[in-house]
């Protein structure tokens, strides 16, 4: 009979103090106790991530990128570190791992580095001793270079998908401080409910359009790999949400399933009619001033030329924008922008965006630009709307 093998990763929320370490310990070792091999990937703890940019912005005003790599990697070490100490102290064997020792192997790229490849022979030999393995999520090595490197911001949760796929594990369990995938952000709109089953397309849709609950490429992995994938919370054995190819739902159903969003969008034009150059001119800013690249969303042609609407972590965009303020080679548009995207459980419909619209505009909200994709409809709206967007759009769930 073959054992059970889950890879298990927890978020640094549930990880943010020595009580919660010992917390996510005790239910590793519980599971372990049971006979299941566990591969458990931790980020950084609580903050520590935020803490370290801001630490390097106090000490320099262009922090170079392999050595950003090199700090912010500490975070994901003090975790696994102090999660093989928990383990180990209640009798459970543990053994930690960096991403380089693990086999994580990389592009050459720092800060938002891809995983080319997995060779966790060390990850192997150790389960066969019964060992629970604690991995440092987020992180890796480029075989070319020989320098660490990061996967840019939920990393950890691509560092988890990579390892299931390459230890064919019977499900990946991404392990967080809520207790599933909602229909939108619990936190800023009322009345939202869980989802207890979601399709690799559905939530590679969600993710992708600002849905925080997993990194987009992270989905995409889990998608390509057929990944079984789980999303509960850390603290209890909730029922969670389980991602998979097939759910229940209907797919031609047009029926709405979530809204997410992404909060601030970064509008810069180019004084150019070619879109190539536009990419071009970007991608060299960005390799010049050693910034990590923004997630793009859309280019469009203007009447002054190209604009590329931008999103990303708030660290990514904030240094981006300051570094084209500095130099005034780029220019933004001064329309502070944000995004709102109903995701439909099957293929999307003409309806479903004529009711977004005139909902909005009852309420009295100006849609600045619109993008339609085969299970979600985008709406780009005023930063200073997006809250008041996602509550009057999240009324039009069906609640049955």
């Amino acid at each position: 009979m073959k054992t059970k093998l889950i890879v298990q990763k927890y978020g640094g929320a549930t990880l943010s103090d020595p009580g919660k370490i010992k917390q996510v310990a005790k239910r590793i070792a519980e599971e372990a106790s049971q006979g299941t091999r566990v591969v458990a990937v931790v980020s950084a703890m609580g903050k520590t991530t935020n803490q370290l940019i801001e630490l390097a912005a106090q000490v320099s005003t262009h922090p170079n990128r392999r050595e950003m790599d090199m700090l912010l990697t500490t975070g994901e070490r003090i975790s696994m570190a102090l999660v093989s100490m928990a383990l180990n102290d209640l009798g459970c064997k543990a053994i930690s791992f960096t991403g380089s020792q693990a086999g994580i192997l990389t592009d050459d790229s720092h800060i938002n580095a891809f995983i080319l490849d997995v060779k966790a022979f060390r990850v192997d030999e150790a389960l066969l001793h019964n060992k629970v393995v604690v991995l440092a999520g987020f992180q890796g090595v480029s075989p070319t270079t020989k320098e660490i490197t990061t996967l840019g911001r939920g990393g950890s949760d691509t560092t988890a998908v990579a390892m299931a796929a390459y230890l064919k594990a019977d499900r990946c369990e991404i392990l967080k401080d809520v207790e599933a995938v909602c229909t939108s952000d619990p936190k800023i709109v009322s009345g939202t409910k869980t989802l207890s089953e979601l399709n690799y397309d559905q939530l590679c849709e969600m993710t992708f359009w600002g849905a925080k609950v997993l990194h987009y490429r992270s989905a995409e992995l889990a998608k390509r790999m057929r990944v079984p994938l789980y999303v509960g919370p850390a603290a209890t054995t909730g029922q969670g949400t389980i991602i998979g190819e097939r759910t229940s739902i209907m797919y031609e159903a047009s029926k709405i399933l979530a809204l997410n969003s992404h909060e601030r969008i970064l509008c810069l034009d180019f004084a150019t009619a070619n879109t190539s150059q536009a990419w071009t001119e970007l991608k060299n800013f960005i390799d010049k001033n050693e910034l990590g690249f923004p997630q793009v969303l859309l280019s469009e042609k203007t009447e002054q030329g190209v604009r590329l609407y931008l999103a990303g972590p708030s660290e990514i965009l904030t240094t981006l924008q300051a570094e084209i303020q500095k130099s005034k080679q780029l220019q933004f548009a001064k329309e502070d922008l944000a995004s709102v995207t109903v995701t439909c459980a099957g293929s999307t419909s003409p309806a479903i965006m004529e009711k977004i619209l005139a909902t909005l505009q009852l309420a009295g909200i100006d849609v600045f630009n619109t993008i339609m994709s085969p299970l979600s409809n985008t709406v780009l709206i005023r930063a200073s709307e997006r809250q008041r967007t996602l509550q009057e759009l999240h009324r039009l769930i069906d609640p049955s």
